[in-house]
């Protein structure tokens, strides 16, 4: 365990102290990623970089349900243009609208969805389109 600062040692000499010591022996010699680069070295700072790479790590969201959703639609409208098959692109896109479907039967909190379900036969058409046989 630290020992505890002295009264009247400011803190600063006080850690610096306990750095130096830890230092000479050798308690830092062993770290893993020593001499390593930080990730995102480069990177602009940002104040809540630690809570975007645990909101990361986790799978959570800052979005709304109703932004997510949207944000959803338009990646899975992306990916069943590129599915390797018809059977695939309907699959995507009939789960999504079952996703629309509950979000307006019951409206979550946040902005208006915006959405309405996509017609699966218009997008199975131009997955056709897309990938002539």
């Amino acid at each position: 365990m630290t020992e505890r600062k002295p009264p009247g040692v400011h803190f600063e000499s006080w850690i610096d102290r306990q750095i130096r010591e830890a230092e000479q022996r050798g308690d830092f010699a062993a770290l893993p990623g020593r001499g390593k680069p930080l990730p995102d070295g480069p990177a602009p700072y940002d104040e809540m970089w630690w809570i975007k790479q645990k909101m990361a790590r986790e799978g959570l969201s800052s979005l709304s349900p109703t932004l997510a959703l949207r944000k959803e639609a338009e990646d899975t409208l992306a990916a069943a243009a590129d599915a390797p098959s018809e059977r695939v692109a309907r699959r995507l896109v009939t789960e999504l609208n079952d996703k629309i479907r509950e979000a307006l039967r019951l409206p979550p909190p946040g902005p208006p969805l915006g959405l309405s379900p996509y017609d699966v036969d218009e997008v199975a058409r131009d997955w056709r389109e897309r990938h002539p046989a």
